[in-house]
């Protein structure tokens, strides 16, 4: 039985009355203690240090230490996770480490309907290094065998897919992906701060996410790179003097700092890491198991309530895995209008996203939403469904973000 209070858990974070925010897997809501800490950060130690606040307020150390912050949550040790850049960036270095490390292989597998932003990075690789050197491919997650990955370097995956919600096993797969001779990295953008990993037991090779889901670090806020210590001696692909060994020697020659440190690029936001150290605050005193179970509970209790509803099951197919094991933070839903419902929905009050074709994504943060918010956005998807008034004009225009 869980511990954690989580009306109280609730009131750490800003969230606007009059409306149920199911859309953490996009962007987590803001904890009230980031903004009092990047009020502190601008008002004191900016205004008052300047420069001198890299060593007196420690901001040099800021991509490791919120890295230790981030290892804590997904299973990590201190020393193998670095938080910098984007997720996009950090996976281009992951890429270019497993052929490094593989170098005799030179084909990166992805599952076909990757989150699009894995896939451009490993084509725009292959691109880049040529075919002879690196090629990509796409197959069906429930046909990965040691077989299908024998030619493979590096198999790479979400931990949950982005469109469903279906939790992949990290550790059966990464297996037997390792049976093969291949590498594997995790994209754990719709995982981190939602699911109980354990990297390190699952023996995972590289892992990269982002820190503004449900790790609320804020819009844009900084990606994290995850490299397991036997895989600390690669090169980083875009070496910079963040990641030297001696930064400030201004050495004419790159010599790369041992462990993850080399991983850096470039200087990174204080204030941006400054907010993501802020808001992983929130997960102090917390196990992720509880997390995890929070998680469960809404999302099963949106699944059971769907089931209830005779509208619901005539007008939109559950597209999430029903099965705990096989189900990460959200409930996605198929409707033949999806889109138009999902604005009619956000007019309504409940805050959703739409992915393409039919998708309609409700997020549940563990953190912060409740059953009342699952039983709100029931009623309300009814009502809109019902009344069709997802059909007016205004609920069809689109704007860039959906």
């Amino acid at each position: 039985m869980s511990t954690i209070d989580f009306d109280e858990l609730r009131s750490r974070f800003h969230l606007p009355q009059g409306k149920v925010y199911l859309d953490g897997n996009s962007l987590g809501a803001l904890p009230r203690y980031t903004e009092e800490r990047l009020r502190e950060l601008i008002s004191k130690e900016w205004a008052d240090e300047l420069v001198s606040g890299w060593n007196t307020k420690e901001w040099i150390d800021l991509p490791l230490s919120v890295g230790d912050q981030i290892a804590s949550i997904i299973g990590a040790t201190s020393g193998t996770v670095v938080c910098c850049d984007s997720l996009s960036i950090n996976l281009f270095k992951a890429l270019t480490a497993c052929l490094e490390v593989n170098e005799g292989r030179g084909l990166i597998t992805l599952e076909d309907g990757q989150f699009p932003t894995d896939s451009y990075i490993a084509d725009g690789l292959s691109q880049l290094l040529g075919a002879d050197r690196c090629r990509t491919q796409a197959v069906d997650i429930a046909a990965l065998t040691p077989d299908t990955l024998a030619e493979s370097a590096v198999l790479l995956l979400s931990h949950v897919d982005y469109k469903s919600g279906a939790l992949r096993d990290m550790g059966a797969i990464t297996a037997t992906a390792q049976s093969a001779g291949c590498l594997v990295i995790w994209d754990l953008a719709h995982s981190a701060g939602a699911i109980d990993m354990d990297l390190e037991a699952s023996q995972v090779d590289f892992a990269v996410g982002c820190t503004y889901k449900f790790l609320n670090g804020g819009p844009g806020a900084p990606g994290f790179l995850y490299v397991a210590e036997r895989h600390q001696e690669v090169q980083n692909p875009l070496p910079g003097w963040m990641g030297h060994a001696r930064l400030f020697d201004f050495e004419a020659k790159y010599e790369a700092a041992p462990g993850i440190k080399r991983f850096l690029t470039g200087t990174q936001s204080v204030l941006a890491l400054s907010a993501v150290s802020a808001s992983l605050s929130v997960f102090e005193g917390l196990t992720m198991q509880d997390v995890r179970a929070r998680s469960l509970a809404l999302t099963g209790h949106f699944i059971t309530r769907w089931e209830q509803s005779s509208v619901l099951q005539s007008h939109a197919a559950l597209v999430t895995p029903i099965d705990d094991a096989q189900r990460g933070s959200q409930v996605s839903l198929a409707l033949e209008s999806a889109f138009p419902v999902s604005q009619a929905l956000i007019a309504d009050g409940v805050i959703v996203d739409f992915r393409e074709p039919n998708i309609v994504r409700f997020g549940f943060s563990p953190l912060y939403n409740t059953f009342s918010d699952a039983d709100q956005a029931i009623a309300s998807l009814e009502a809109v469904l019902t009344s069709e008034r997802y059909r007016l004009p205004q609920f069809q225009i689109r704007s860039t973000v959906t």
